[in-house]
């Protein structure tokens, strides 16, 4: 009876162990993302500027980032005492997967400037966040992120063109 018992255990862990390597690996798709930033008054585009990365498919912990900006330098009190405040693009891409629609990804934004005001002393800074997880339809540039300006006319969008990249 023991004999038995240790021949079904092991056929048990054979056909386990089949049932692991038989299982496929999903091998990486890799799409090259375009954004564009645009900034709107009155319907019109008044400004819009371009990034671009890839990002691969496999896995929930694939990564891409942008960050591009500048430090601006912001008077914290007399005596010649400096702040610097950091403006720019942050765009993150993250958990991208290839669906019947299109891709599907989670994207954060963070857009960010700096506006001097006549008579100010320093400079306004205006920023935008977004993130979402959104579908795109692949080839077609599609507007991710829309906010008006609460402080006048102006919109902000960010659009995003997903391409395959083969």
């Amino acid at each position: 009876m023991n004999i038995k018992r240790m021949t079904m255990t092991i056929l048990l862990a054979l056909l386990m162990a089949g049932a692991c390597f038989s299982q496929t690996v999903e091998t990486p798709k890799y799409f090259h993302l375009d954004f564009v930033v645009k900034e709107l008054e009155g319907g019109k585009v008044t400004n819009s500027r371009a990034y671009g990365m890839t990002i691969a498919t496999v896995g929930a912990t694939t990564n891409s980032s942008i960050r591009t900006g500048n430090r601006v330098p912001v008077s914290s009190g007399g005596g010649g005492q400096w702040q610097y405040i950091d403006v720019g693009t942050n765009i993150d891409c993250r958990s991208a997967k290839e669906v019947p629609s299109g891709l599907a990804l989670n994207v954060t934004a963070d857009i960010s400037g700096a506006a001097t005001e006549q008579g100010a002393a320093n400079p306004v800074i205006r920023q935008t966040k977004w993130g979402s997880d959104v579908v795109v339809t692949l080839r077609k540039a599609t507007v991710i992120f829309s906010s008006d300006d609460p402080s006048s006319k102006r919109q902000m969008q960010l659009e995003l063109t997903a391409t395959p990249i083969t």
